[in-house]
């Protein structure tokens, strides 16, 4: 079984992580979180005697800022980062993404994320889905997962798996899952889709960016799954009743925090949970994706 070390970014404990893998031809780097975090980072990989140039490939699973906002930094530095390649548009020329970003967090970006910077088009591999990418002894399997992105990929090591967003997000050993849904592209279908493919998968292990291993990975996929359908049916009848968005956000809040609350989630543990998958994102999220199924142009 691997080595995957497992780097924590955020401020907040347990809410953000990209992880290091070692090979013989020198580390590999499975996310980057935010530019915003690349200082945590930095330490983080000084404390296993490595330094940013030291880091040669940089695997992203999907390029929301909270995954891929530092992976300029390292590209900087030669790395070569690998991607989706409905990605690598906005990698080379991260001006929309910055300006959508700013948009909607205002003063908030650069506390929050940071920025961008392009990547040159020379430095990034589009990879492709069951393809193998070879560092050192080391093969990293790329698996096209869409459904929380549709530029989402998981990379299996082994027996192994970066799953990024679409294994969901949990808090703690005994926290419950809940799946990351922000707009523009949660497709629930879809998911359920790529959750299939993980589970034929050979696996005993599974990193979660929000947070941690996991490896009860029946439990956790039954769970998620479920969660999804529900957090779903709890948007329809709203978005069938054009509820405003102001009072979804208002109770899907009140359903989720009473969901972590029945879990016995601690209050300092329910912000990690805020803060790593904002209830008001999933909302929308949801909504556009009912709008798409059920408004199909």
């Amino acid at each position: 079984m691997i080595n995957v070390i497992k780097l924590t970014l955020d401020i907040l404990p347990m809410a953000i992580a990209a992880h290091l893998v070692e090979t013989s031809e020198g580390p590999i780097l499975l996310e980057t979180g935010p530019h915003s975090t690349l200082p945590k980072l930095k330490a983080g990989l000084a404390e296993h005697g490595y330094k940013m140039e030291d880091i040669k490939h940089v695997f992203l699973t999907h390029i929301h800022l909270d995954h891929a906002g530092a992976a300029w930094a390292f590209a900087e530095h030669g790395a070569t980062i690998y991607m989706h390649p409905l990605g690598k548009r906005h990698m080379v020329d991260p001006s929309k993404l910055l300006a959508s970003a700013k948009m909607i967090y205002k003063e908030m970006m650069d506390p929050l994320w940071g920025t961008l910077k392009p990547i040159p088009e020379a430095q990034i591999v589009t990879v492709e889905h069951g393809k193998s990418y070879q560092v050192g002894e080391l093969d990293v399997v790329a698996w096209n997962t869409p459904g929380h992105a549709v530029h989402h990929v998981a990379y299996q090591i082994g027996q192994s798996l970066i799953a990024g967003d679409v294994a969901g997000a949990k808090i703690g050993q005994s926290g419950p899952i809940t799946p990351p849904c922000p707009p523009p592209d949660i497709n629930i279908d879809h998911w359920m889709t790529s959750i299939a493919l993980i589970e034929e998968l050979d696996l005993t292990e599974v990193y979660l960016s929000h947070f941690g291993k996991v490896t009860n990975l029946i439990n956790h996929f039954t769970e998620l799954k479920a969660v999804l359908w529900d957090w779903a049916n709890f948007m329809l009848p709203h978005y069938q009743k054009s509820t405003p968005p102001a009072e979804v956000i208002k109770l899907f809040g009140a359903y989720t925090k009473q969901k972590l609350m029945d879990a016995g989630v601690s209050k300092e543990d329910q912000v990690v949970y805020e803060s790593s998958n904002p209830s008001n994102m999933s909302v929308f999220g949801i909504l556009r994706y009912w709008k798409k199924k059920l408004e199909p142009k």
